[in-house]
């Protein structure tokens, strides 16, 4: 098996990286965010390889992270997602924003992703709402308080707070991220109008 591959880049196609490890040459299928960042042809690289080996091919997907990696087999997990469309999910949203995604039950982010149709995102953010915040990364630190919002055991003010901001046209997450913060500032006695105010100011930075 392979686990990761430094070499240099030898090509870069539109869906697929070619890296040159000391003359011999591999394919690694990767996610457009990552090949958005991995540099320009001649230039070092090292992937995180997830090797998928089949009757009639064998196939190598490349991440710049191991947590990119571990989301890409996540996802599959899920009934109705292959790696075809873990990498447009992948492609989609980062680790952090898929992990905050499924814990506010955001179906309408998951499906932003092509080939993600209403009752796969649904599977997404049901079946890995328990999972999601082991992967969270840098979306640690707020992933209970949006799981509270995903599953409406939020309180009162909270709940119309993030609402009001949505309905301002701010994500789901952009919202919940500002009364998150908002909440700090306030404590969490605070009343809805004061969370929108202090949400409205943190997103305004």
């Amino acid at each position: 098996m392979i686990g990761k591959l430094k070499g240099t880049i030898d090509e870069i196609g539109e869906d697929h990286v070619v890296v040159d490890v000391h003359g011999v040459c591999y394919i690694a299928f990767c996610s457009s965010r990552t090949l958005s960042r991995i540099g320009s042809v001649g230039e070092a690289i090292v992937l995180f390889i997830e090797t998928y080996v089949r009757e009639d091919q064998l196939k190598l997907f490349g991440f710049l992270s191991a947590l990119e990696r571990q989301w890409f087999n996540l996802l599959q997990s899920v009934q109705g997602v292959g790696s075809k469309v873990a990498l447009a999910l992948l492609s989609t949203l980062t680790p952090s924003e898929l992990a905050n995604a499924i814990a506010l039950q955001d179906k309408a982010a998951v499906s932003r992703a092509p080939g993600v149709g209403p009752k796969v995102a649904i599977r997404i953010v049901t079946e890995l709402k328990n999972k999601a915040p082991a992967f969270a990364g840098e979306a640690s630190a707020t992933i209970g308080f949006k799981q509270e919002l995903g599953e409406g055991v939020a309180s009162a003010p909270v709940s119309d707070a993030v609402s009001a901001l949505t309905n301002l046209g701010y994500s789901r997450d952009q919202a919940a991220n500002a009364v998150a913060a908002a909440l700090k500032t306030a404590g969490e006695g605070a009343d809805s109008a004061k969370l929108i105010r202090l949400g409205l100011k943190e997103l305004s930075r």
